[in-house]
């Protein structure tokens, strides 16, 4: 196996840095893309059910997140280079069955596919990043790759609503099909082989979180329809329950577990974990739901939907570039403070809100989430040594896509029971708790002891 030991130069480091947050923009952007397509999706000739929507959406997603730690671990195994190239490529595969989906089942099918090949780019473009730079670095280099992943929702949702203003639902998931082949070719082309390290695939410990995550969703989503005491919602949380503490005994025992419970003795681990799941289950419940609301009750076009999000991304840019120069634990709890007035605001939204307060909301939201998400994806892969560079980016990747599956399950079962307003004020309120106890793990004998 050929392997490169010497960093690459500085010219190289910016182009394979290009690279990596471009193949992660398109991952996560094509699930901030599929809500634009929902008022499409709803009255086309697939006649999908409330429920089924919410499915279309979460199947990526809840895959996603389930394989993003299994996934790490593969990259340090069989090499980062190759699990990308080969999540680039089942990921383009699951868009193209998507685009031909003759049915609701296979659509849904098929965003799972595009979900499993999201897991493999996710964590090893972030591997990949951190191992191309130097240690002192590193820590912008985590920075500008967690901007590029904050901003993909936006990019998700200006491309997305550029596609269904011109062209039918079914080019949403033609396009990346070949975004997804160019990115490929860049990648062999520019990305160098590195060590391999050590790594076991814990496949039973995969398969009884995914199931466990599945069981969860079931019960969120199928509440409102089914009925919340019916037998298929009570069995769905009872086996969540069961298979989630099947999941950590499992890992208590395993000689080499996929996600060791004990590592999150670190109090750094535990603040970064909880603290990105919780942002994203904000900013992905506000996702769900913001195309919706602007369609269907403000009359915007696809398009204008799409760019109608923009006040979100240029604060998270910009803050993104500067949360290297604040303290730890104040620039997290400014953030999440920041996510729980963004949300706060939005509750308000209605036919008559003018479209500037509307947008007041998106600022404070992207502002709070450049300043907190920097910091609290390097606390994950701080609390991590460099040689479990792959689990510490498949961790960060799958809280963040975790939070976004159960916020998006949440705001769509509330809204649909209670409306958008009480939605947005139950997710506000979870990223409060959240946040609460975030900041009680970063304080600093907590944080320094770890």
């Amino acid at each position: 196996m050929s392997t490169l030991t010497l960093e690459p130069g500085v010219r190289s480091r910016t182009r394979i840095m290009a690279v990596m947050a471009a193949s992660v923009v398109l991952a996560v952007a094509l699930v901030a893309a599929v809500n634009l397509a929902i008022p499409t999706l709803a009255a086309s000739e697939l006649h999908p059910s409330q429920a089924q929507i919410l499915w279309i959406v979460d199947a990526y997603v809840i895959v996603f997140a389930c394989l993003l730690i299994p996934a790490g671990a593969a990259g340090d195994r069989f090499g980062r280079k190759g699990v990308l190239l080969a999540g680039l490529g089942v990921f383009a595969a699951g868009c193209l069955a998507a685009a031909l989906a003759p049915d609701v089942v296979t659509l849904i099918a098929a965003r799972a596919l595009s979900g499993a090949g999201a897991a493999m780019v996710m964590p090893a473009s972030l591997a990949i990043t951190v191992g191309v730079y130097p240690p002192a670095e590193r820590g912008a280099a985590v920075a500008a790759w967690t901007a590029a992943t904050g901003a993909a929702g936006v990019i998700g949702n200006l491309g997305g609503g550029l596609v269904m203003q011109y062209l039918p639902w079914r080019a949403l998931f033609g396009v990346p099909v070949l975004l997804a082949a160019a990115l490929a070719a860049l990648v062999a082309v520019m990305v160098p082989r590195v060590p391999r390290h050590p790594a076991a695939l814990d496949l039973a410990g995969t398969v009884l979180l995914t199931a466990a995550s599945v069981a969860l969703l079931t019960g969120i989503i199928e509440g409102p329809e089914a009925g919340w005491g019916s037998g298929l919602v009570v069995t769905a949380f009872g086996v969540a329950a069961v298979l989630f503490a099947g999941f950590v005994a499992h890992q208590l025992r395993a000689s080499a577990p996929l996600l060791d419970p004990r590592l999150f003795a670190s109090a750094r681990l535990r603040a970064g974990t909880l603290g990105v799941a919780v942002t994203f289950f904000g900013l992905f419940a506000l996702f769900f739901v913001n195309a919706r609301f602007l369609q269907e009750v403000k009359g915007f076009s696809p398009l204008l939907t799409g760019v109608a999000i923009v006040p979100l991304v240029i604060p998270m840019i910009v803050l993104s570039r500067l949360a290297g120069r604040f303290a730890p634990r104040p620039a997290v709890l400014a953030g999440l403070a920041g996510n729980v007035a963004g949300l706060a605001l939005l509750s308000f939204a209605g036919a008559t809100m003018p479209y500037p307060l509307y947008a007041a909301g998106l600022v404070i939201m992207g502002a709070s989430m450049g300043l907190c998400l920097p910091v609290l994806s390097h606390e994950i892969m701080a609390a991590l040594p460099r040689e479990r560079a792959g689990l510490g980016s498949g961790l960060n990747s799958a809280t963040r896509e975790l939070g976004s599956a159960v916020g998006v399950a949440v705001m769509g079962t509330v809204m649909a029971t209670y409306g958008m307003g009480t939605g947005y004020r139950v997710v506000a309120a979870v990223v409060l708790a959240g946040g609460l106890l975030t900041g009680w793990w970063l304080r600093p004998g907590a944080r320094e002891s770890a």
